[in-house]
């Protein structure tokens, strides 16, 4: 009976394991779609709507979902308290939350940059700049997509499998 509990448990265990790296896989491209759209929805704030960068976040941070909200929610923090520039208040904002987003490093940069440019330009400067970084995410987001088509379902397989090796092995 322990053994059959056992058996159970470390299946359970390692399917969870596989169906979460699966999960990261997953959620990469689902957040690259949000992170573009919340970019154009600051162009349109921008360009538009003259909103002030506070105001935008603000905006953004009620229109996507956690964990990429978080990063805006904390970017307009920083610009209400006083950052020295936006560009320091964009990069505190992306270190926060960055650990709890499936995003890689390369998206990271691409941010990064783009942060660099916010606030500095007039608005067609400023509409370029946030193209440039959309293009660029949609670049990675095509190659999120092919990596989750090719990965996704290996995981979850995998999980499952090593489960069941581990099991056959103990037995």
């Amino acid at each position: 009976m322990i053994k059959l509990f056992g058996a159970v448990f470390i299946l359970a265990a390692t399917s969870w394991i596989g169906f979460e790296f699966a999960k990261k896989v997953s959620d990469r491209p689902r957040q690259l779609r949000y992170l573009k759209a919340a970019l154009q929805s600051l162009e349109a704030e921008i360009m538009y709507g003259h909103t002030p960068l506070s105001e935008a976040a603000s905006r953004l941070a009620k229109q996507i979902p956690k964990p990429l909200s978080w990063m805006f929610q904390s970017f307009q923090t920083h610009l209400e308290q006083g950052e020295k520039t936006v560009r320091t208040a964009w990069k505190a904002s992306l270190d926060e939350v960055w650990k709890f987003t499936a995003l890689k490093s390369t998206e990271y940069e691409i941010l990064k940059q783009f942060g660099e440019t916010l606030g500095q330009h007039d608005r067609d400067s400023q509409q370029k700049h946030i193209r440039l970084a959309i293009n660029h995410l949609e670049r990675e987001e095509s190659e999120a997509k092919d990596i989750q088509l090719r990965y996704e379902k290996m995981m979850k397989s995998l999980g499952v499998l090593t489960g069941l090796l581990i099991i056959i092995l103990l037995l």
